[in-house]
């Protein structure tokens, strides 16, 4: 199969991996395909039941804060098909600072970024009392 038979999705998502190849240094490189390919092949195999995705500890451990954006843009190039995802830093009372992935216009829109911060705080409160109605019904919190 040649480059021009790719959907566009795919080429987007190999152009930024080329572009990171050489722009990182070899070992962060692979630390970031360790991260990234089982997600990939997941969302090739359409495996996904959702669209959040956390690079936390577990799944990145040894990583610097670079590596994991870099990790992220390459996920959302993937299922967005589109290489002007940027990572923003939203902070949050409830929860501290939260770094998302969006497009570049978004992420040049205060007006649009609060909405985001808004969504996120909303579903932290849910969850928090989904987690206290677990707890008093001796249900699993790790939701």
């Amino acid at each position: 199969m040649s480059e021009s038979e790719f959907p566009p999705e795919d080429r987007a998502v190999d152009m930024y991996l080329g572009i990171l190849r050489t722009r990182m240094d070899t070992d962060d490189y692979r630390l970031l395909l360790d991260v990234v390919e089982p997600v990939l092949k997941a969302i090739d195999e359409q495996r996904l039941p959702a669209l959040d995705f956390a690079i936390g500890e577990e799944g990145g451990q040894g990583m610097s804060q670079e590596i994991r954006d870099e990790a992220a843009l390459v996920v959302a190039a993937a299922v967005t098909g589109r290489m002007d995802n940027e990572v923003v830093e939203l902070n949050l009372d409830e929860t501290g600072p939260i770094r998302v992935v969006t497009d570049a216009d978004t992420a040049a829109d205060p007006v649009r970024l609060g909405e985001i911060a808004d969504y996120i705080r909303d579903r932290h409160r849910e969850n928090e009392e989904l987690r206290g109605i677990a707890e008093v019904s001796g249900l699993p919190t790790d939701f």
